[in-house]
């Protein structure tokens, strides 16, 4: 078996502009290595919830963000060395285009960033399905734009054959590495919906064997690995410092509806004290004894007649909020908290917690946001950062306090994070690795409740 402790490896896989296939070669590039017997970790860069799954999937190992707007430079690096210390080669894949970030004026938040962030050579994907001898300068513009950038190899996809893919070689002249040439396989492209891709367990079932077997053909991943060798990053303390010891049962809906967890979030509210109970709103009664919940996003529109079909759970979680249970919802969870959901016309009840509609399809709602928390179960006075990714809207005014001021990365200020009792419930997707704080606080809550309950909550449910 490989060192985990010996060299490293890592390449940052970039794409000229969104869907020009990076996604498609990460997860074979990642199905490929681990086919060599390599312990692969994946990364990606930005907020994505789903490209990560992909990875996991791929991998065989917990997927990690790294986001220049939501993070520190400091909890990146660490954030990388934590993922990589047990790991042979680090697969990061770039979001939107290279360059491409959280404004038009610097690279903050882009795929260049983190790669200069951390060292880590560029693979560029670029579409070469319509071009030839263009390729050539679109591959110069891109080496030449950032000099501060390793540029290290160039990845053509969507080739038509062998001869389209010498006269690219011929064109680029050795200017940048050419790794390898792809041909186009539309049946192995991952169908996208409104929020991205769909998810692992609707792709085909071999699709990652097949995505490998690609990489392997047409890709020299000898000269990869060779490529991305770099210094192993020195040892990161543990995510969250100390951890304090598991006496907090925290329930986490976890299933095809509610799916969107970073894997910081979870690993930051064990160690402040949480034990996660993972259940599925879909098909599982509400587990007993819990101490808190944690509702995360996803996609509740696309179950919600089997949601409100579930009517035990619901009315349990209603129960329980209304018993001060703490309950943290984001965007799906907020949903799923809501009175009904309409899709499309058609209504669905929900859990009934918030007194509010959700309704759906409506625009898209993008872009990072940070926060500074004024009450609920988090307490005041905590900053934060995360985003928003989504088309529902809340139906009308909804009645509730609000327990965070928000302001957008165009510095645009709003009051948001729906507040009743101990449920708070949000459009926002926080990164808590920006205020771990935020978790020790929420579990405090938890704990906190659970003590001053005469009797406790364990035997309020089966």
């Amino acid at each position: 078996m490989p060192s985990s402790r010996g060299p490293l490896s890592a390449l940052l896989v970039a794409g000229t502009h969104s869907g020009a296939g990076k996604t498609t070669v990460t997860i074979g590039l990642i199905g490929a290595l681990r086919r060599r017997g390599l312990t692969v970790q994946p990364f990606k860069v930005g907020p994505d919830f789903i490209d990560p799954m992909h990875h996991q999937h791929a991998s065989g190992r917990p997927p990690r963000n790294l986001d220049g707007w939501m993070l520190s430079a400091q909890e990146n690096r660490a954030s990388f060395a934590r993922g990589t210390a047990d790991a042979d080669i680090a697969v990061i894949e770039g979001v939107m285009g290279l360059f491409d970030g959280a404004d038009a004026k610097s690279d903050r938040g882009s795929a260049a960033q983190m790669a200069k962030l951390l060292g880590i050579p560029v693979v560029l994907v670029i579409d070469a399905g319509a071009m030839a001898r263009s390729a050539a300068a679109l591959i110069h513009g891109y080496d030449s734009f950032d000099p501060d950038l390793r540029l290290a190899a160039v990845l053509a996809n969507r080739i038509g054959g062998p001869y389209h893919a010498q006269m690219i070689r011929d064109a680029v002249a050795g200017a940048v590495p050419i790794l390898g040439a792809l041909p186009r396989v539309d049946d192995l492209t991952v169908p996208e919906r409104h929020l991205g891709l769909h998810l692992p367990h609707e792709a085909r079932e071999d699709y990652v064997q097949r995505l490998a077997e690609l990489i392997e053909e047409h890709i020299d991943l000898d000269l990869l690995l060779e490529t991305g060798a770099i210094d192993r990053p020195a040892g990161a303390p543990a995510i969250g410092g100390e951890a304090s010891a598991a006496d907090v049962r925290l329930g986490v809906a976890r299933d095809e509806a509610f799916c969107f967890y970073y894997t910081d979030n979870l690993e930051l509210l064990r160690h402040a004290g949480a034990e996660l109970i993972e259940f599925s709103p879909l098909r599982d009664p509400v587990p007993a004894g819990l101490d808190g919940l944690y509702i995360g996003g996803g996609y509740p529109e696309l179950h919600a007649a089997t949601l409100a079909e579930n009517s035990d759970t619901r009315t349990t979680i209603r129960e329980l909020a209304g018993t001060g249970l703490p309950i943290y919802a984001e965007c799906g969870g907020l949903m799923y908290l809501a009175e009904e959901l309409e899709v499309d016309g058609e209504t669905y009840p929900m859990c009934g917690v918030l007194p509010l509609r959700t309704k759906m399809p409506a625009g898209l709602t993008l872009g990072y946001v940070e926060i500074e928390t004024t009450g609920g179960p988090f307490g005041a006075g905590h900053h934060a950062r995360g985003h928003v990714y989504h088309h529902s809207r809340i139906d009308g005014e909804a009645q509730t306090q609000r327990s965070y001021r928000v302001t957008n990365n165009r510095g645009e200020q709003d009051a948001e994070g729906f507040h009743i009792g101990n449920t708070l419930a949000t459009y926002i997707h926080i990164h808590f690795a920006s205020a771990p704080d935020l978790p020790t606080s929420f579990v405090h809550t938890c704990r906190q409740n659970r003590n001053s309950t005469p009797g406790g909550l364990a035997d309020n449910h089966d």
